[in-house]
């Protein structure tokens, strides 16, 4: 307020208050000096007397010396400090006081008493229980209406004392006025004077007394201000154009709110007296040209006038003037042209710039926002204002975004969108991220319901975020893409999990869905790696989220969300060439997408549902089929009935003469046949079948013109037909069935053109009066196969995949006719002498059907693929080689995949390898680098790795008595061994390299084939002696020292298939050694040789060959140990080194890991070997000392315990090298491994898992190789690390049978007595193995 407040200052060192004795109290003060009686005065606590007519006297005489009334003034404000006093006056002379208090504010000019008055004035009002304060305001009311002060200092005085009167909430004001008008009129007038003290005064006892009029509802107030309004409202704006001081512009400035409140100021700008002729003012002396102007110059005035307010350094200043600002405009019935002249005025730049400056400051923010956002409705004025002014409005977003539900939250963001999508060119870089950031920010908060957003601000920012993307920034800020990433997903999944939402948010989230996905689409942009992340974001986050959301909440959402949610779907779809469109329409047709389409034109019937339905429904098909049949949709489109049903009765009609109806038919038929192919039934199985035979029966005619209707038929009719097999029996006709299977058989049509039901297919093939028609599908499909342009067209399990796929996995079910028109067409084809492409098109496609189902060869072999095969190979000649090539393949990968029982009795396959065999020996190309040649030997071993299983004898048996196929194997043996350490140079790529990696493992499966199809008539020993003392061997075979050589100086490969080998050997020797009770008949030095190359390879980094290595050691150290050569082992550093590095290893702290173990199980066999010699080598005591063994048994644990360990300590027990303690201690151990063992399962048994691995060309002789590899480690005796039949349960089985024989042991013997039953390390393992 424009007045000063004063406070009473009490000295409390002089005035102390004290209560009064009753006697004082009615003590008579005496008369004055002046004579005046007492009844006129009083007595205060200090004792004195305070006359009332004195006071009145010398206040009230204008000669009164100033000092003398101050003095006074000053008396009166210490005795109304005193209770007693007060009380007293209060209840009986407080009246004395009014006239001249009221009296002297009128005659002294003094500043100083004026202020001691109004204090005095102010304490009496505020009393308790005092009616003077209506007395003060009936004088001071009248002084001011009389105007007889004039316009003096004493005025001012008089203006500031009403007003603090006005102020009090205790006075009755409007009772105690008598002449409101004159009162009003001469304030009005006084507004006039150039005084701005007066002028601040006046403003502000207007001010209060128009707002006790309007609140207490006093109607003749009301109406003299209105009356008076116009030329108020003049002088008001004039005055506050020109003062400078921040009062006066506060206390006009409320003046003029309140008055816009009330809406006088909107009435004052359309009354007669804003619009007065210059006649009419000359009639009113108070009224100039300048003051009366028409609306538009009030306006400009009214511009002018706020501008310094809005400059003011006082922010109430500023909040007051934007407050009266939003109040003068928003009285406007028709505000946009008052607006438009305030922005013109540049009153929005003032705006701007207290929002720049105000610190962000809540309550500044929000009076310039309510202001600005009435400023928006002048759209063509304000946009060139918001341009200037968009860093603050940017400033302010910062500050809105991080306050829960700010009240101008939707203001702010209108202002930013309403810039941006004006001049798209005014966000630079740096401004693009800086917004995107601070709306990410907003919807992640809102999500995580950190605060709230009004449904109007998420419609906003979702708008804002489709106009940065259209601006030229946009797509030069590479951040800006993960940003609109996150607040696209939370925008999404706050319409999705937050219930209480309004519904209608959902279509702004997928608007902006829409424009973020045809933003990333358009030509421009497709490219663009942030465009391609941001496309693939779009997809999922259809997929996770908004997808299921719709699948599940559908009859929840309004009509035009859905169109808006289908909208989406279907632009994704229509970018058909991106591969997660093509994913994204699976995910579709996985969730029912056809129902549920459907589903909703029962919900929502209007055509542009049904459009949108068909539409997406026909983009849908597009993607996923090649034949891009959903155009037939679209073109039938206005046609077709939104019910299912409906669509099965026109299947009913005859169309031939109608061709409308007939493109509905197909269209039906393309709908039914793309939803039933991905398990999406729109209609009863029943209904569907008997519409399709009505069909077929009324249209047979038309249906031999239109090859694309009859796939889709045949399609449909085959997948009813094969449920009669799966769930139930229905009748069926056999005239539509017989016209099916004309229209297969007599019309030319394409199975892999097509997409069919795995159901459908299995069917087809079932059905034996089309095997003529399929077999030309068979045919066609391998010619595809062979080309690369194999197609991916058959559904069945969830997914799409190839014809070559599903026809290999019916083939290898072996319930239909797959196996044998593949067979028959086969065997046409060599027959007729065709061109070698067709034979190698269907020969690769025989070998990718064996390598996808392997069981496939099964059925081949049963149906005779083994005589097709052996006239293709009777007619091999130069000119056929790719033929000779993939026979040779696919021979080669039947053999790894066929069950050796299917071979037992076709001989065709006896006179196929003897045909190969001479075929190889006329070639003289054994085992070099022609490829055929090496593939020939890789069926060669396949042949002899059956015959252990009792198959393909006589085969095997004249393979390893080959004579040139022995003479080449010697021949390439001679020149590996001649070259020395030089063989180590020879890596795989070269020819003996490759000559000896195929080599080996004819060498290794012609070993173990030797004791089946040449029993007794091979003497193992005869392979341990120097091949200068012998013939050539007549079977296939490599001597032990030729073999000790390759394993010595051998690359890593061919020291692994050399001891595989050697093994073999060792084991078959063994074998007959203990059959025939014989001795060893190669002298000690050639063992000596053999023992110096097999123990420098038991530490090999190469474990299995380590093993096999180690495995053969023990062996000679058991055949010296029955014929008594043992006095060299006691001499040996060799043995004792391996003795010794196991045991020192095993007992080092915290080593005894299972792959530490693992690694020193080639050490255990030799050293168990050493322990059950019958002469011990007196060091092994001295090695396995007690602290030895003691730390051996402390680091063994659940996970390191093998079965070669259990054996290990089993000897050591045997010999006496344990005592009791360590023989307890090791048995709990045994027992607590035992436990864990059997609580885990691990004693369950297991399923076998086979080898599965095919060979893809004959060219790749390392695939060849590796394969072969394998079938030897898995089929070796020395294979205990572990193969294709070793899972890990059956190891720990081992372990526990060792176990059960340590316990044994320990139960029976005692003083540690010998048991004569050692433990086998090792057997000769004769398993089935299905190669893949």
């Amino acid at each position: 307020m424009f007045f000063l407040d004063s406070h009473v200052q009490k000295d409390s060192g002089h005035h102390l208050l004290r209560e009064p004795v009753a006697a004082d109290l009615n003590h008579l003060s005496p008369p004055c000096a002046n004579g005046h009686r007492s009844t006129v005065s009083l007595r205060t606590d200090q004792g004195g007397t305070f006359c009332f007519l004195c006071f009145s006297d010398l206040v009230s005489n204008p000669r009164s010396p100033t000092v003398h009334v101050s003095y006074a003034l000053h008396q009166l404000s210490i005795a109304l400090s005193e209770p007693i006093f007060l009380r007293t006056l209060l209840s009986s002379h407080v009246r004395f006081l009014v006239s001249p208090l009221v009296h002297a504010l009128s005659i002294f000019d003094d500043a100083p008493i004026a202020v001691q008055i109004m204090d005095t004035i102010s304490l009496l009002c505020s009393a308790e229980e005092c009616s003077v304060g209506e007395d003060f305001v009936e004088r001071v009311s009248a002084q001011l209406s009389s105007g007889a002060l004039g316009w003096s200092r004493r005025q001012l005085h008089m203006l500031h004392c009403f007003g603090v009167l006005l102020s009090s909430e205790k006075i009755d004001i409007n009772s105690h006025i008598r002449d409101k008008e004159s009162l009003v009129c001469q304030l009005v007038e006084g507004l006039q004077l150039p005084s701005e003290e007066i002028r601040g005064e006046i403003f502000f006892v207007l001010y209060k007394f128009a707002a006790l009029q309007f609140t207490e509802q006093d109607v003749d107030g009301a109406e003299l201000f209105s009356s008076l309004c116009p030329k108020l409202l003049c002088l008001s704006l004039e005055a506050l154009a020109k003062t400078q001081r921040d009062e006066v512009r506060l206390n006009c400035i409320v003046l003029l709110t309140i008055l816009a409140q009330q809406g006088l100021l909107a009435d004052s700008r359309t009354s007669p007296g804003s619009s007065m002729s210059l006649d009419e003012v000359d009639d009113d002396p108070m009224l100039t040209a300048e003051t009366v102007t028409v609306r538009p110059c009030l306006d400009v005035l009214f511009a002018e006038a706020i501008k310094g307010p809005l400059l003011s350094t006082d922010s109430e200043v500023q909040i007051k003037t934007l407050d009266l600002i939003f109040h003068f405009v928003s009285q406007e019935s028709i505000p946009s042209k008052q607006i438009q002249v305030l922005v013109e005025e540049n009153v929005a730049d003032y705006i701007f710039e207290i929002l720049r400056l105000s610190e962000c400051k809540d309550q500044v923010i929000n009076s310039c926002l309510r202001v600005l956002d009435l400023f928006s409705l002048a759209e063509h004025s304000f946009r060139k204002k918001l341009v200037i002014g968009f860093p603050s409005v940017i400033q302010v977003l910062h500050y809105v975004g991080e306050v829960p539900c700010h009240p101008f939250q939707i203001q702010t963001l209108k202002l930013v969108s309403s810039c941006i999508s004006d001049f798209p060119g005014i966000a630079s870089r740096s401004l693009v991220q800086e917004i995107a950031l601070v709306l990410k920010r907003m919807l992640e908060r809102y999500y995580s319901q950190e605060m709230g957003l009004f449904p109007d601000a998420f419609a906003i920012i979702c708008s804002i975020f489709v106009s940065l993307m259209k601006t030229p920034s946009f797509a030069e800020t590479p951040d800006v893409f993960k940003s609109l990433q996150e607040s696209l997903r939370h925008a999404v999944l706050v319409c999705l999990s937050i219930p209480e939402n309004d519904s209608t948010q959902i279509s702004h989230a997928v608007y902006l869905i829409n424009e973020v996905y045809a933003y990333c689409t358009s030509p421009t942009s497709i490219n663009n790696t942030g465009c391609i992340e941001l496309r693939h974001c779009v997809i999922d986050v259809c997929v996770s989220h908004l997808l299921p959301w719709f699948l599940s909440d559908v009859s929840e959402v309004h009509e035009e969300a859905t169109l808006g949610i289908m909208e989406t779907f279907h632009s994704i779809l229509l970018q058909n060439s991106d591969v997660k469109a093509k994913e994204f329409a699976e995910v579709l047709v996985s969730a029912d997408w056809f129902s549920f389409a459907f589903g909703c034109l029962g919900n929502f019937s209007s055509d542009k549902m049904k459009q949108r339905v068909y539409l997406m429904l026909s983009s849908l098909v597009d993607v996923l089929h090649r034949q891009k049949l959903g155009s037939h949709i679209r073109d039938a489109l206005p046609c077709l009935p939104s019910d299912p049903q409906d669509l099965l009765f026109l299947l009913w009609q005859d169309s031939s003469n109608n061709q409308e109806l007939a493109s509905c038919q197909f269209a039906a038929l393309v709908i039914f046949h793309t939803g039933w192919i991905h398990n999406d039934r729109l209609a009863d199985d029943k209904l569907v079948f008997d519409s399709l035979e009505q069909y077929i029966l009324v249209n047979r005619t038309s249906l031999i013109t239109d090859s694309p209707a009859i796939l889709q038929l045949v399609n449909l009719y085959s997948f009813c037909r094969s449920l009669q097999n799966k769930r139930y029996q229905i009748s069926y006709s056999l005239e539509a069935e017989r016209i099916v299977f004309h229209l297969l058989n007599e019309y030319e049509w394409d199975l892999g053109s097509c997409d069919i039901h795995l159901e459908s297919l299995k069917w087809l093939f079932q059905q034996e009066s089309i095997s003529k028609s399929l077999a030309y599908q068979i045919q066609k499909i391998a010619q595809n196969n062979l080309i690369g342009n194999e197609v991916h067209n058959v559904y069945g399990d969830g997914r799409e995949r190839s014809f070559t796929h599903w026809f290999a996995k019916l083939l290898s079910e072996g319930d239909n006719y797959a196996a044998t028109l593949l067979i028959n067409l086969l065997t046409h084809l060599a027959e007729k002498g065709e061109h070698d492409n067709d034979v190698i098109s269907v020969l690769n496609l025989m070998r990718t059907v064996v390598s996808k189902f392997p069981t496939a060869s099964n059925h081949l072999s049963m149906d005779g693929i083994g005589n097709a095969i052996h006239r293709l190979v009777c007619g091999f000649t130069n000119s056929s080689m790719g033929t000779s090539f993939a026979t040779l393949v696919l021979i080669f990968n039947i053999l790894a995949s066929v069950q050796p029982e299917v071979l037992k009795n076709d001989e065709s396959w006896d006179a196929l390898f003897i045909k190969l065999l001479n075929y190889l020996s006329l070639r003289d190309t054994a085992i070099t680098q022609n490829h055929e040649a090496m593939m020939v030997i890789g069926i060669l071993c396949l042949v002899l790795y059956h015959s252990s299983q009792g198959v393909l004898l006589n085969s095997s048996r004249i393979t390893v008595v080959n004579s040139y196929l022995v003479s080449a194997i010697n021949n390439v043996v001679d020149v590996a061994c001649s070259r020395g350490p030089a063989l180590t140079l020879s890596q795989d790529e070269t020819d003996i390299g490759e000559a000896l990696a195929f080599t080996l493992p004819i060498c290794f499966f012609s070993l173990r084939s030797l004791q089946i199809v040449l029993a007794g008539a091979v003497d193992w020993q005869n392979f341990f002696s120097p091949s200068d003392n012998l013939e050539t061997l007549p079977v296939v075979c490599i001597h032990c020292h030729n073999l000790c050589r390759l394993m010595h100086f051998g690359t890593p490969q061919i020291k692994l298939m050399a001891s595989y080998c050697l093994l073999e050997l060792f084991t078959g020797l063994s074998e007959q050694i203990d059959i025939r009770k014989e001795q060893l008949r190669c002298s000690s030095s050639y063992l000596k040789s053999t023992k110096a190359v097999l123990s420098g390879l038991v530490f090999y980094d190469d474990i299995r060959v380590a093993t096999n290595s180690a495995l053969c050691l023990s062996m000679i150290i058991g055949w010296e140990d029955t014929e008594g050569r043992t006095e060299m082992l006691k001499t040996s550093s060799c043995y004792r080194f391996i003795t010794e590095e196991m045991s020192v290893s095993l007992a080092m702290p915290c080593s005894a890991s299972n792959t530490f173990v693992n690694h020193h199980k080639p050490a255990v066999y030799v050293t168990v070997a050493m322990l059950r010699l019958k002469n011990k080598p007196a060091w092994l005591k001295s090695v396995f000392d007690e602290s030895c063994i003691s730390s051996m048994i402390q680091n063994l644990n659940g996970t390191n315990i093998s079965s070669e360990i259990v054996i290990l300590f089993g000897e050591l027990m045997q010999a006496q090298l344990l005592n009791s303690d360590q023989v307890t201690k090791l048995n709990l151990v045994f027992l607590a491994s035992r436990k864990q063992m059997q609580r885990n399962g691990m004693l369950e048994e297991t399923v076998e898992e086979q080898m599965q691995r095919t060979v893809s060309s004959i060219h790749d002789h390392g695939e060849v190789c590796s394969y072969l590899v394998d079938l030897m480690v898995s089929n070796s005796c020395g294979n205990t690390s572990g193969g294709s039949e070793t899972t890990c349960r059956q190891k720990k089985k081992q372990v526990l049978v060792e176990m059960e024989r340590f316990s044994e042991l320990l139960s029976t013997r005692r003083d540690y007595a010998t048991d004569s039953r050692p433990s086998k390390v090792y057997t000769r393992q004769r398993k089935k193995i299905t190669a893949k």
